[in-house]
């Protein structure tokens, strides 16, 4: 027998007229994602439609990276990690780049104040030693600043990416066994982990991706193994709270089998 056609299938959490109070009223509180994944994406697209550069989406988005840590905040979420500047990235056009590392600078600069207020502890991931000295500068002092806070650890994915996350950790682990330190047949899945960037996080229960696209594009690919997808069809400069809960209800509606069947969850 032919399985039965799917018509007008979409991956897309829909968005709706509700606003934010109503969406959260119908979240429960006790199942929100303990780690959130967030892949910024839109910012070209959204500045091209008004007539402007792309550096104009960018300088835009700040609002919308303020709305999701707050939300997060909010609904109790502990780790946010954001897809901020991946490797791939750096094939931009030079002026691009010089933008969104000046953006980084005086974004870290003006708003470190503000997340030690919300209690949220700052940290970055990725090829940190590539960003120009200036970045790299602004970024530790933040990082500094924010180390006492527990509300929420906001992790930076900067210079990221995920195959070259994945390369350096079995290089590690492979100079390890080299020197006798360990055996291969020891290589495990958690001592894997324990060679991220993100060995001292949980890894996503939720990764949103803004703009419509439907893929990861390098990003946590050991992380997302079972994390559930949301994919948003809002730009990331039109990012507001309540999309962020919208994606939240949708990961609520699921059911999390991790290979199990329905009636052993």
């Amino acid at each position: 027998m032919k399985p039965e056609k799917v018509e007008n299938f979409t991956a897309l959490v829909p968005t709706s007229s509700r606003t934010k109070e109503e969406v959260k009223e119908l979240l429960d509180k006790n199942r929100i994602p303990s780690h959130v994944a967030l892949i910024m994406d839109g910012n070209g697209r959204w500045a091209k439609q008004r007539g402007f550069s792309r550096v104009f989406g960018h300088k835009n988005a700040v609002k919308a990276v303020r709305e999701a840590i707050e939300g997060c905040v909010e609904m109790g979420v502990k780790y946010l990690t954001l897809y901020t500047f991946s490797t791939e990235n750096w094939q931009r056009p030079a002026d691009e780049v010089n933008s969104l590392m000046q953006l980084l600078v005086s974004t870290l600069r003006s708003e470190v104040k503000e997340l030690s207020e919300k209690g949220v502890k700052l940290g970055a991931i990725g090829e940190l030693a590539s960003l120009p000295n200036k970045c790299q500068l602004q970024l530790d002092e933040s990082i500094a600043k924010t180390a006492h806070n527990d509300t929420l650890v906001l992790t930076l994915a900067l210079s990221y990416s995920g195959r070259t996350e994945m390369k350096t950790a079995i290089q590690k682990i492979a100079q390890k066994v080299e020197q006798g330190e360990i055996k291969a047949s020891q290589i495990d899945e958690e001592l894997i982990a324990k060679h991220l960037y993100t060995t001292s996080i949980p890894d996503p229960e939720l990764m949103i991706r803004t703009s419509g696209e439907m893929r990861i594009s390098n990003f946590l690919l050991w992380q997302l193994a079972y994390s559930e997808l949301a994919f948003l069809d809002v730009l990331w400069p039109d990012f507001r709270k309540v999309h962020l809960f919208e994606a939240f209800l949708s990961y609520q509606n699921r059911e999390r089998r991790f290979g199990k069947t329905e009636d052993q969850i």
